[in-house]
């Protein structure tokens, strides 16, 4: 049971991050179809063979969200599909869109995710929570989380993400300088891609410790750097007629979890769904992490991809800061990982950030990457982190 290789990933697009905006904002509608249209020329396919769409929430439809896009764009589809897993949207939209294209519902679909300014809505008077600037995502009347975390500072991700970094360093321990690698490995990885916001300033593990203490333990250099921009990306039949315009990257397994809202009702803070959602991928496409030859992890926080490291097998729990340790995390080195930079150091787009990952898999496994290109990859691993460590998703990848 499971996906079947049958669909594959056949043009992408990604915007440049900024981390100052130039250009004129847009509203999303006009930001999604942009990046449709460059995901599509660069998959060689006419706009009239779309027959499915895959969404998050954009601003300027409150329901009824993929049939607004639809509409926008002109098309008739047979899928059309809001997401709403935060970081883990990109990784559920691609496992969606090919889940659909083997059921024979679609052939060809789009998954995009516009991260750019939108312009201001220019009617007087209009409401503004300020909770939402701290980062309250579930603040309506009635919500556990504004009855009992909002009130007491409970809120945001830095505060989540430290509380499992300070649970880890009390059962596991903590060396800040492992940690800190993990920043200085994708440091190394974007000053090799044009367009990483931090290409050509690399970092010392001096540098990581030395920056301003956020929410201990964790510093300003173990956490994503917010930019503007957006992906998007085409998902369509492995055996297409026509003859692709790049080389085509397979769905090969795929896998998702979701356990809670808040991590202050999380099981166990340390025990987090990409374990059970990287299995299923693995074991959908029959891989074993041996097979790996690039992982693209999501990057929120470092702790978040030392947690990743362990709960998707490829160290034992508790020994991720051995792993990282001994491995040369960078495209050179004998664990690539997030061979873009990473949201750490490439640029987390908004809600587009996770797409970042499955699109820098998608060059690598097409032999496309450049400078930084992973000899012989052809198999990868990309994970999606929603929340704080709650909902997540997995993908494994193969060079078609």
């Amino acid at each position: 049971m499971g996906l079947r290789g049958e669909a594959a990933i056949v043009g992408i697009a990604d915007w440049k991050p900024e981390r100052e905006f130039s250009g004129r904002p847009a509203p999303m509608l006009e930001q999604w179809a942009e990046l449709a249209r460059l995901a599509l020329a660069d998959a060689g396919i006419a706009a009239d063979e779309v027959d499915g769409l895959v969404t998050p929430m954009i601003s300027e439809s409150s329901g009824f969200v993929p049939a607004t896009v639809a509409e926008y764009l002109g098309r008739e589809v047979n899928l059309a599909e809001k997401v709403d897993l935060g970081g883990a949207n990109a990784v559920g939209m691609v496992w969606r869109a090919a889940s659909a294209i083997e059921l024979g519902l679609c052939n060809v679909v789009l998954c995009a995710i516009p991260a750019r300014p939108t312009p201001r809505d220019p009617r007087p008077n209009r409401p503004f929570d300020d909770r939402y600037i701290y980062g309250a995502s579930s603040n309506s009347y009635g919500s556990p989380q504004a009855e009992f975390e909002i009130p007491y500072g409970h809120l945001a991700q830095n505060a989540g993400y430290s509380m499992i970094a300070q649970r880890y360093r009390s059962v596991y321990g903590y060396d800040e300088r492992a940690m800190a690698k993990i920043a200085v490995d994708q440091r190394t990885n974007a000053c090799a891609h044009p367009d990483a916001v931090f290409r050509d300033r690399p970092i010392t593990a001096d540098d990581v410790l030395a920056s301003r203490m956020i929410a201990d333990p964790l510093h300003l250099l173990e956490i994503v750097m917010p930019v503007a921009g957006g992906h998007a990306l085409v998902v369509a039949r492995a055996d297409r007629t026509s003859s692709p315009t790049h080389r085509p990257v397979l769905v090969a397994g795929c896998g998702e979890r979701l356990t809670v809202k808040s991590p202050a009702n999380a099981r166990d803070l340390l025990e987090t769904p990409v374990g059970v959602a990287s299995e299923l991928a693995f074991s959908m496409a029959r891989a074993s992490r041996d097979e790996i030859d690039l992982a693209c992890i999501y990057d929120c926080y470092t702790i978040t991809a030392l947690l990743t490291l362990e709960d998707a097998g490829f160290c034992k729990k508790g020994q991720g800061l051995d792993f990282v340790r001994d491995h040369d995390l960078t495209f050179a080195g004998d664990f690539p990982m997030n061979t873009h930079g990473g949201q750490l150091s490439y640029g987390q787009a908004g809600g587009a950030g996770g797409m970042s990952q499955v699109n820098e898999a998608v060059r690598q496994l097409r032999h496309e990457a450049g400078a930084r290109q992973v000899p012989d990859c052809e198999t990868a691993y990309v994970s999606g982190t929603g929340g704080v460590m709650s909902e997540q998703s997995a993908l494994v990848l193969r060079g078609g």
